[in-house]
């Protein structure tokens, strides 16, 4: 940590939750620390957010040290990448994987076992609801994409191992690894964890090895799992089918299908549970197995009949993943989405049940089930009722999503002033505490585009305080940043003003990626040439830049630099760290909401070549004769390019 910044640091709580963490660990995998000694260091402009060297853990310092007060999420993320890192001291390095195809095998262990840590840990934080928001929205929105991946995925050589990071190694690994042990049950799974570790001390191993000493100590065979979960690439779709008679379920039936072709025929094995919400008596779980072999032989059965749920009476909403055990994508029926926004949704007091929801009826958005102005009137009316500090920042994210992307322009004109006003209201009010009072505040700088918006943001600039805490300068950044991106008269002034007040390095870096969000062809010009053609620029003040520079409100500026975005991407994938094209995709694409630059994306994949990923590469060429792209970099434009066809499709009602 550099000297400067030691009065900003919280070390004894730093040095309490890594002890803790150590502890917690050692007692879970019933063995002692690995190495020698245990050091840990803030690293300033570190491009991770943490990296576990054997006996020395590097933290991101900004991550790790508040700028201004910090939010529970943000809290509790300080301290899950803690526990992550401190777990590698076991799952990656005293166990290595045996090659990078196995990457998921560390990172995916190392965030599970970080959740289940917290959950022992911290048992007021919601664990699980934690890990749900974490990870499962990450792992299904690229999961159910055209470009996904296996968790093992074969590597040539070491150069392709940076395609392997992303939300299918971070975050669809521990996911899956939560149904293993929800199949095996906790002392099976803690057991074969055990013996796993004790088994290859200090060597190499593979997923294979792992199922192996679970599947022994758990006395089940895994090779199916291992089949359908690591090799299989792609995730299911439930669907929910609930038909009711005189009262009472006459069939409940949960229908399975792949989200994507490239999966291939066939259902996924899991266990879940189907819970039966009713307003007036507690719910009712129902146990039960999706995908069992039709008969004896046969191929897994792609609906599944909850039998047990027959005559039983009919409740105002079903859901089939109670408890967030499964892996799939629930499609709710027409009946559990009525009551939902019938007023059920408020009275769920379960945290991690009304997240699911929450994310259940997103899904039914992209899904184009639920217009996303409905979406948003839903929202709103609930905003004043939800006290979850955690699951606030993903609606409102959600919220904005639904208006300023997704919403038709006469919609999202309607929405915004309504949207403002609710989120300054919610920023202002002073009987909520400051982790609901800032998120909205977050999201009424990211959304405000109004006059009157406008009139808000500029006395912000000239406030001491917002959302019951002091104004500090990443809250200021952020203002000028949107009046940048706005064109706002008055917004150069602004911009001097504050890079005057501050002139620290952060300073420095929030002026660059702030700039890049002038609504100029001049500046646009000038930061996409500097992208490539200054190598003095530092790749986190690059990567800072692109959603300024991407804003949803300068399409017409940044759709000509689109297809050369997308030609850059094998230079990126040379020069560029592990994480930068992904972030470079998410921008570029993400930035865009129309049928021409869904166009543009369409024909450079198509002049690439086929994209069969079943086939050679080498020789195929494109519609214009162009050399196809490697497999690896195809996979992530399509991964990226889905919300943007998502977006497309639901901006046309269909």
């Amino acid at each position: 940590m550099r000297r400067s910044r030691a009065a900003e640091a919280d070390l004894d709580t730093l040095v309490a939750q890594n002890a803790r963490a150590l502890a917690w660990m050692e007692q879970y995998f019933g063995r002692d620390y690995p190495f020698d000694k245990f050091e840990f260091l803030l690293a300033p402009a570190f491009p991770f957010g943490g990296m576990e060297h054997p006996g020395a853990i590097f933290y991101n310092e900004d991550r790790f040290i508040f700028r201004e007060r910090p939010t529970l999420p943000r809290r509790l993320g300080r301290f899950t990448t803690i526990l992550h890192e401190v777990a590698h001291q076991w799952f990656g390095d005293l166990v290595t994987m045996r090659w990078f195809d196995d990457l998921w095998l560390k990172e995916g262990f190392a965030t599970y076992i970080a959740a289940k840590a917290l959950d022992d840990l911290d048992t007021a934080s919601g664990a699980w609801k934690t890990f749900y928001l974490g990870n499962k929205p990450a792992a299904y929105g690229v999961d159910q994409t055209a470009g996904t991946t296996p968790l093992w995925q074969e590597l040539a050589n070491l150069d392709q191992a940076k395609s392997n990071y992303g939300a299918i190694v971070y975050n669809k690994a521990p996911s899956v690894l939560k149904q293993l042990n929800f199949l095996v049950g906790d002392s099976a799974f803690r057991a074969g964890v055990q013996s796993f570790l004790a088994e290859h001390a200090y060597a190499n191993a593979t997923w294979r090895d792992l199922l192996a000493s679970i599947g022994r100590a758990g006395s089940r065979d895994l090779t199916e799992f291992g089949r359908q979960f690591m090799l299989r690439p792609g995730m299911a779709e439930v669907e929910q089918q609930v038909a009711v008679t005189g009262g009472r379920i006459a069939r409940l039936a949960l229908v399975q299908r792949p989200a994507q072709a490239l999966s291939g025929p066939g259902a996924w094995p899991m266990r879940t549970q189907v819970l039966l919400w009713y307003p007036d008596r507690p719910p009712e779980v129902i146990p039960v197995e999706l995908g069992a072999p039709a008969a004896r032989g046969g191929v897994a059965s792609a609906t599944t009949l909850v039998a047990a749920a027959r005559g039983r009476p009919a409740p105002a909403f079903v859901f089939a993943n109670a408890g967030d055990y499964g892996y799939f994508l629930t499609l709710l029926d027409s009946g559990s989405v009525a009551a939902l926004e019938g007023g059920a949704l408020a009275r769920v007091g379960d945290p991690l049940l009304r997240a699911m929801l929450w994310g259940a009826l997103w899904d039914q958005v992209r899904a184009t089930r639920m217009a996303p102005e409905r979406y948003a009137r839903l929202a709103l009316r609930e905003l004043p009722g939800e006290r979850d500090e955690q699951i606030l920042p993903s609606l409102l994210g959600r919220l904005s999503r639904a208006v300023v992307a997704y919403a038709s322009p006469a919609a999202r004109d309607s929405l915004r002033p309504e949207v403002e006003r609710a989120l300054w209201a919610g920023a202002g009010d002073a009987a909520l505490p400051y982790g609901l009072r800032k998120p909205m505040l977050d999201a009424f700088i990211g959304l405000a585009a109004t006059p009157d918006g406008i009139t808000k943001l500029l006395a912000l600039l000239g406030a001491d305080s917002a959302a019951g805490d002091a104004l500090r300068d990443p809250t200021r950044w952020d203002i000028v940043t949107r009046v940048l991106v706005l064109g706002v008269p008055d917004a150069e002034r602004r911009y001097a003003a504050q890079v005057a007040r501050a002139t620290t390095p952060a300073g420095r870096r929030r002026a660059f990626t702030a700039g890049a969000g002038r609504p100029s062809a001049e500046t646009k010009r000038q930061y996409f040439t500097r992208f490539f053609a200054d190598s003095a620029l530092n790749e986190d003040w690059a990567t800072g830049s692109f959603g300024a520079f991407n804003a949803l409100e300068h399409q017409q500026l940044t759709l000509p630099y689109l297809r050369p975005a997308l030609d850059s991407l094998p230079f990126i994938q040379a020069h560029r760290r592990i994480f930068f094209l992904g972030s470079w995709l998410g921008a570029f694409l993400g930035g865009q909401t129309s049928e021409a630059a869904l166009d543009v994306v369409q024909r450079y994949l198509a002049e690439h070549g086929d994209g069969r990923t079943d086939a050679p590469m080498h020789g195929r060429t494109g519609r214009a004769g162009l050399p196809p792209l490697p497999r690896d970099l195809r996979q992530k434009v399509l991964q990226n390019a889905d919300e943007l066809e998502r977006t497309v499709r639901i901006r046309r009602g269909r």
